[in-house]
């Protein structure tokens, strides 16, 4: 065993994408960050996380923000630290395949905006559809980071990780995220497989994990000692629960020891002091909601992230069935494993999800199937780790023919019939993109845009005119 060099560890700050999306909604605005930017410019974080999951399409739908001004906004109060952000494969931030020719535009448009590192996973791991998008991002010099979906079950060894990751490194990755969305690795297992990892392969390897089952900063802990090279953590108001460990608490660990960070604990603590009344009044609203920040072993027990929890609570409730909650959390792991065994993360949470409650409520499995399990099981969504359930796949699907293909080799070029869709409301490039990835929600967003114009022309011409807004 080849002895591993001990190094300060660097970190990734999540305060700005996945702590807010796990703990409040992805509800943080563009003008909430902004003036805090420029204090986590200087803590000498390895990366800002800023962009990606969530935060597109909540921007858009909820708070009316454009996220790709978000972005500049952010990069030009961010010059010393890398952004990143999170991308689903060929899904791009949207739940669906797009046409490659989508994807190499979204990636380009992403780093000319301002991001630097983007991180590429895919919800069944299957390497086909990461291709595309570390292609363009290798050929606009950005840093391509592909993310293995952690997840457990017999399929899923060491050999599976390592050689996985050796495929990554061919892929021409510059580094690999070992990506544990729902906490389920625990402190020893990481030692074993960092330990693989960095034998297996010589980019570097980087961490993400949530706070959701109790265990992530001693699985952090027991990572960092096997020579992991950087953590995703949050800023203590925003971490802990189904967010990430906090930020000062890794810090202070590691103080005087050779992993120290070097960060400094003062200038955290007035990051820390800016964004405790958000989290105050994300509490008094309820945006925030308490349960969210214990710990939850049922996440151990059933393999369910955080947030899919969360899904299949509310779920429930709308059909009034709440006292089902512990019949479908036992069947989630009975459809995943029909649905070949695939992790459990953005969109293959939602679909496994959704198909256990209609299971449990409907009192007869696969009585009545989603759009969305169809298209897993006739191989939309791409290759599983395990074959499906061949009965399950007949009673779901009959006879229908099953891609075997790279799912994005069908849906061919799409940009052109994009931009005559929206043509009339492009007033930036990247308003195609928006509109590619959420039709409706980009189209109401646009409508928004141009009503606020015509206020805001509106204004200016009465005040010109002498006539003051009262």
């Amino acid at each position: 065993m080849t002895e591993i060099a001990k190094k300060p560890i660097k970190i990734t700050e999540t305060i700005l994408r996945d702590a807010h999306q796990s703990l409040i909604a992805t509800r943080m605005s563009t003008e909430q960050m902004l003036p805090i930017v420029e204090k986590l410019d200087q803590v000498g974080y390895h990366s800002l996380e800023c962009w990606g999951g969530a935060t597109f399409d909540a921007s858009l739908r909820f708070l009316k923000e454009d996220p790709w001004e978000r972005l500049r906004k952010i990069k030009a109060k961010a010059k010393n630290t890398k952004l990143q952000m999170l991308f689903r494969g060929q899904n791009i931030l949207g739940y669906r395949p797009y046409g490659d020719d989508v994807v190499e535009y979204f990636v380009q448009k992403s780093i000319a905006n301002g991001i630097d590192i983007i991180r590429i996973f895919d919800c069944l791991n299957d390497l086909r559809n990461l291709e595309t998008a570390v292609k363009a991002s290798n050929k606009e010099k950005g840093h391509a980071q592909i993310a293995l979906s952690y997840t457990l079950g017999d399929a899923y060894t060491l050999e599976y990780w390592t050689g996985m990751a050796k495929k990554i490194e061919e892929m021409g990755a510059d580094s690999i995220c070992i990506k544990d969305m729902a906490g389920l690795l625990l402190p020893y297992a990481a030692t074993e497989l960092v330990t693989a990892l960095k034998e297996t392969v010589k980019i570097p390897i980087q961490l993400h994990t949530h706070y959701t089952s109790g265990v992530a900063s001693m699985t952090y802990m027991k990572a960092v000692e096997a020579g992991v090279d950087v953590i995703d953590c949050a800023m203590s108001p925003f971490a802990l629960g189904t967010s990430q460990p906090a930020t000062e608490v890794m810090v202070e660990t590691f103080k005087g020891t050779p992993y120290d960070t070097g960060y400094d604990q003062n200038l955290l603590a007035e990051i820390a002091d800016y964004f405790r009344p958000m989290r105050d009044e994300a509490l008094e609203s309820g945006l925030l909601n308490p349960k969210n920040m214990g710990v939850n072993i049922k996440t151990l027990l059933y393999q369910v992230p955080g947030g899919m929890l969360s899904n299949l609570t509310s779920q429930l409730k709308e059909q009034h069935a709440e006292d089902k909650y512990y019949e479908v959390l036992e069947e989630v792991p009975r459809v995943r494993k029909d649905l070949g065994e695939c992790p459990l993360v953005t969109p293959s949470s939602q679909i496994v999800g959704t198909q256990a409650v209609f299971n449990v409520l409907m009192g007869e499995r696969y009585k009545m199937v989603t759009k969305e399990t169809k298209a897993v099981l006739s191989g939309h969504y791409g290759k599983t780790v395990k074959p499906f359930n061949p009965e399950v796949q007949k009673k779901c699907i009959g006879d229908e023919e099953i891609i075997t293909c790279r799912p994005a080799d069908l849906v061919g070029n799409e940009l052109p019939s994009l931009e005559a869709e929206m043509a009339q409301y492009k007033e930036q490039d990247e308003d195609v993109l928006s509109y590619a990835l959420f039709p409706q929600v980009a189209m109401d967003f646009f409508k928004y845009r141009e009503a606020q114009k015509t206020k805001i022309d509106a204004t200016v011409a009465d005040t010109e005119n002498g006539a003051y807004p009262v």
